[in-house]
């Protein structure tokens, strides 16, 4: 087979800190060359080519993971004032079509037959619709005014994650477009006569909130503008309805403006100006604002509350103290109560605290490895509370909680078809050590009948990065690796949140490579207590977990048999240099700015790109998206050209770029199933599971 050929096209040569950098590919940043889509053509042809003799495999699995869709379903219905609102998707739909129905005089939350929708029902936005003559469709955001007659909602059809916005009459289906450019938040007026929306600039940042007045031909208002590039600018209605909140936020620092959602010209005021280093959020039941923050060197954060009328930082008080270890996240405000969800030692939990500050505890469990997760909940006025529960063997259940008496209500559990039994698998807890003595927790799941004797296949999955969490929820995708008698092992590895915020701060910044170092431990362990062995075993990253697939493989080549990189930011020392990319700037505080010589030579010391040597590197599946806005296409391409150019190995290094999509790939959901396959299918062919299920 003839790999795609590589020019290196005029290397550009830089000088940095007394180093010489030369970046032989770069040319492929260049998407109006048309030799660059020409390459990622004959990429994917070449992949095609290589993994033909596991094409019966990739089609097999593709079947297993639709034979355990739910291909007719319906979400649990949310109830928002008179009217229930949910989703229903049909056989054959690649998108939900989004519906609710009148309360009427019976509390009829469920069940809803998708393939017989209630004769009240009203589609509000059929996505397939939406779709028709488009390769990719995303919704960005879709609010219902308070009076429940319009529809604002927000779409792409590229990927590139800069939505039109739309307003639509639910009585009549006329709507029309507000702009063209637009990103993810929307908020009305309670009298639904305006709406707030928010306008990305050049660099795809979110730096501008504008009103939007119906039935008035005057330009939107600029409500407010973020002007410091490392500041996000992010829009949500508090529970109560009773304002618009606009946060303005770094990686460490945040701003938090109010507006008087009944006053539709009313301008924003601001909760506490931004302090370097703390951070703070605000939602409003009814009663006080409630304030998630950091301030008062509260490291793991705490709850606080604040008058309406005075919100500055002076009249905080604390309603739930800071706990070192115990790392607030979310505080949800209800007229009576308040909700925290909470984490510590990698697990989840949700607190109860009335308003007055007399704490309820913890909502029990059922199992020791789980996720749970205050659901939506839009009514502030209520003593019910909706979570969301998961774990490694149980699919995403929905519970009402009655939080008086205590009793639990299942609303739905998403089944499973196919006949699966979770009580035919096993989760368990392991702790690796890292290098420097860090106990790293590892989640596991397997078949009860897979031996743990170092037989065993493995995929290894971590991310790492943003105090982004790497929970264990079901997924019945993995059911096709675990019926094989492989093990899924999820890493929560440093740089992730799952256990604190000091477990965040020890892998960024200067602390970045303890991230791969703890991957590194998390495979030797598995490897050492004989869950599985080192030719059997599979990483898989995406995105920031794409760093950390190149950045571990470039520590230890040897580590894995295999590995899938979805959409990698790999080429990280390049394009934190060019402060025009988007992100670019705000993620100074995430990797730091290497035009500092202390950030750069950290950065220098992992960046996947610049570290590749002459190894024998193993197994690799590579995706991209030519429109993502996050990880330029470029990143990965360049990488597994350089990766082909250096290794001394003989092992497929493969790219698949999506040349219709962004960074979440396909859209729709079985173009999604079809993405999940083949990465799958490369993943049991690589690790030595049988292509066949068992039976």
């Amino acid at each position: 087979m003839t790999k795609p050929p590589v020019a290196a096209r005029n290397p550009v040569t830089v000088e940095r800190f007394g180093e010489s950098f030369e970046d032989p590919y770069g040319w492929l940043r260049d998407r109006e060359d048309p030799g660059v889509k020409a390459h990622l053509e004959a990429e994917n042809a070449y992949t095609d080519e290589v993994l033909g003799p596991i094409e019966d495999l990739r089609r097999r699995v593709f079947a297993e993971l639709k034979a355990r869709m739910q291909e007719s379903d319906a979400s649990a219905p949310i109830r928002r004032d008179d009217w229930w609102y949910y989703t229903r998707i049909l056989e054959g739909q690649q998108y939900p079509v989004q519906c609710r129905r009148p309360v009427g005089d019976a509390d009829r939350r469920f069940p809803i037959d998708p393939s017989d929708p209630p004769a009240d029902e009203q589609v509000i936005l059929d996505m397939n619709e939406l779709a028709e003559g488009h390769d990719y469709l995303s919704l960005g955001g879709a609010a219902v005014s308070p009076d429940h007659r319009l529809l604002a909602y927000l779409v792409d059809t590229s990927g590139a994650e800069v939505f039109e916005l739309r307003i639509r009459d639910l009585a009549t289906g006329d709507e029309r477009t507000v702009t063209g450019r637009a990103t993810y938040g929307l908020a009305w007026h309670s009298d639904a006569s305006a709406l707030l929306y928010l306008v990305p600039d050049d660099a795809w940042r979110p730096h501008e909130v504008r009103r939007h007045v119906l039935r008035s031909d005057q330009h939107d208002a600029l409500l407010l503008r973020e002007d410091d590039e490392r500041f996000w600018t992010s829009l949500s209605m508090t529970r109560s309805r009773d304002f618009v909140t606009i946060q303005m936020g770094s990686r460490t620092t945040s701003e938090v403006h109010l507006i008087d959602a009944h006053d539709p010209t009313a301008l924003p005021t601001v909760v506490a100006p931004r302090d370097p280093g703390v951070e703070y959020h605000v939602d409003h039941g009814g009663g006080p604002l409630i304030i998630v923050t950091n301030a008062g060197q509260a490291v793991d954060f705490q709850v606080m509350t604040a008058p309406v009328e005075t919100p500055g930082r002076n009249s905080w008080q604390v309603l739930v103290d800071h706990r070192p270890g115990v790392r607030v996240e979310d505080a949800d405000a209800f007229a009576t109560h308040v909700v925290v969800s909470e984490r510590t030692e990698a697990r989840t939990q949700l607190r109860v605290v009335d308003n007055d500050g007399f704490d309820h505890g913890v909502l029990d469990m059922p199992e020791d490895v789980y996720t749970a997760a205050v659901g939506p909940n839009p009514q502030a006025d209520t003593r019910v509370l909706r979570i969301l529960y998961t774990s490694l063997t149980t699919s995403l259940t929905t519970i009402d909680v009655d939080l008086d008496t205590g009793a639990r209500e299942t609303i739905k559990q998403d089944e499973v078809p196919g006949g699966y039994d979770p009580a035919q698998y096993v989760t368990t807890r392991l702790w690796a050590t890292s290098d420097d003595g860090t106990q790293v927790p590892i989640s596991v799941v397997a078949h009860r009948d897979t031996p743990v004797d170092g037989t065993a296949p493995c995929l290894l999955y971590a991310y790492g990065a943003y105090e982004v969490s790497t929970d264990p929820t079901f997924k019945s995708w993995r059911l096709s690796y675990l019926d094989r008698g492989g093990i899924v092992a999820l890493a929560h590895v440093r740089g992730g949140g799952e256990m604190g915020r000091a477990w965040y701060e020890a892998g960024r910044l200067v602390n970045k490579p303890n991230t791969f170092r703890d991957v590194v431990a998390c495979a030797d362990h598995l490897v050492a207590q004989s869950w599985t062995s080192r030719d059997r075993l599979v990483l898989e990253g995406g995105s920031a977990g794409g760093l950390m697939v190149g950045a571990t493989l470039n520590l230890r080549p040897d580590l894995v048999a295999a590995a899938v990189a979805v959409v990698p930011f790999v080429d990280v020392l390049n394009t934190m240099y060019d402060p025009t990319l988007p992100l670019t700037v705000p993620e100074y505080e995430e990797w730091g700015n290497p035009a500092e010589e202390a950030s750069f030579t950290v950065i220098r010391s992992y960046s996947p790109y610049d570290n590749i040597r002459a190894e024998s590197y193993p197994a690799l599946l590579v995706t991209a998206g030519l429109n993502d806005p996050r990880v330029g296409y470029w990143e990965p391409a360049k990488w597994v050209a350089r990766l082909r150019e250096v290794t001394t190995g003989d092992e497929p290094i493969l790219l698949r770029t999506e040349l219709g999509a962004g960074h979440a790939g396909p859209s729709g959901r079985y173009s999604a199933l079809e993405e999940r396959a083949l990465m799958l299918a490369f993943e049991i062919d690589r690790s030595g599971l049988p292509h066949d299920l068992p039976g």
